[in-house]
């Protein structure tokens, strides 16, 4: 039990470099880039492909970051804190 309480500490104290982050927004600003300078031939600008992506890309970012940080943001991994605590009830 005690190999596994140190793994799951060392695996919530472990995240991807800030450079993987950077990456990510990078990436959006360039694909966004990339985007607008298609849609610059068009003679009229289509709203809902721009608000799509722009949606599209923060909820990636968004699911992404909230999965690396599960303890902060919508999903949450209460279920497994719960086997935890009843664990250690059991042990008292």
């Amino acid at each position: 039990m005690i190999d596994i309480t140190t793994t799951r500490a060392v695996a919530h104290e472990t995240h991807p470099p800030l450079v993987i982050y950077l990456m990510l927004v990078t990436m959006a600003l360039i694909s966004a880039l990339l985007i607008g300078y298609g849609m610059a031939g068009a003679k009229r600008r289509n709203w809902l492909h721009s608000l799509g992506y722009a949606a599209v890309m923060v909820c990636v970012l968004y699911v992404i970051l909230d999965f690396e940080y599960p303890r902060f943001g919508v999903i949450r991994v209460d279920y497994f804190d719960k086997i935890m605590l009843d664990l250690r009830q059991s042990m008292n």
